[in-house]
């Protein structure tokens, strides 16, 4: 049975895909668009995983760059954070959010860029990278509806415009520690192709 398509592109480029035959040993994905419209939800994160040794997909509306806000107020001197594209292996957790709800929270280094010219555009410069810990977490925007706009839900990280959505989510993420007892999980971050 062959590859869906996201874990083909994932494959091509060098990355490691789980593609074994246990259940629910999650591939997520996510894909940075070539739209570069500041402050919108105009990215994909995907998670495929098998089933029974059946390949299911799911995907869903979100934003892998940080919005308006913080790109006009930088938490750090050096700039705000943009997560560089490339996979960290075993790079998140369930863990809290702001110890506020459960996400995905990153517990291994990743590389970002860092924007400080606190303009409306994302600049993604290769000078400006930095590795390490930086709170670089896959959360949920509003709590009880879909948002539209970014603004402050994303300093970096990558955030669900859908809370529903974010909940079906973590019910995968759940459900692969549930199963195998793995409790971390690779992230992946894709330009689109």
């Amino acid at each position: 049975m062959s590859l869906p398509v996201v874990l083909q592109r994932v494959k091509a480029l060098g990355y490691k895909v789980f593609d074994g035959d246990a259940d629910y040993d999650l591939n997520i994905v996510s894909i940075r668009s070539k739209d570069t419209t500041v402050n919108t939800f105009n990215d994909l994160i995907t998670v495929s995983y098998k089933l029974k040794r059946q390949w299911y997909t799911r995907s869903w509306q979100c934003t892998t760059d940080p919005g308006l806000y913080w790109l006009n107020n930088p938490m750090r001197t050096e700039g705000t954070a943009i997560l560089c594209p490339g996979q960290y292996r075993g790079s998140h957790k369930l863990g809290k959010h702001r110890g506020s709800y459960t996400a995905l929270t990153q517990v291994r280094p990743v590389k970002v860029f860092r924007d400080p010219d606190r303009d409306n555009e994302h600049d993604v410069v290769d000078v400006s990278i930095q590795e390490g810990l930086f709170g670089i977490n896959i959360h949920r925007a509003n709590k009880s509806r879909r948002s539209t706009r970014v603004d402050r839900w994303s300093a970096g990280c990558t955030v669900f415009a859908s809370p529903d959505e974010f909940n079906e989510f973590i019910k995968l993420c759940r459900k692969q520690y549930a199963v195998n007892g793995w409790d971390t999980f690779t992230y992946t971050l894709l330009e689109e192709w």
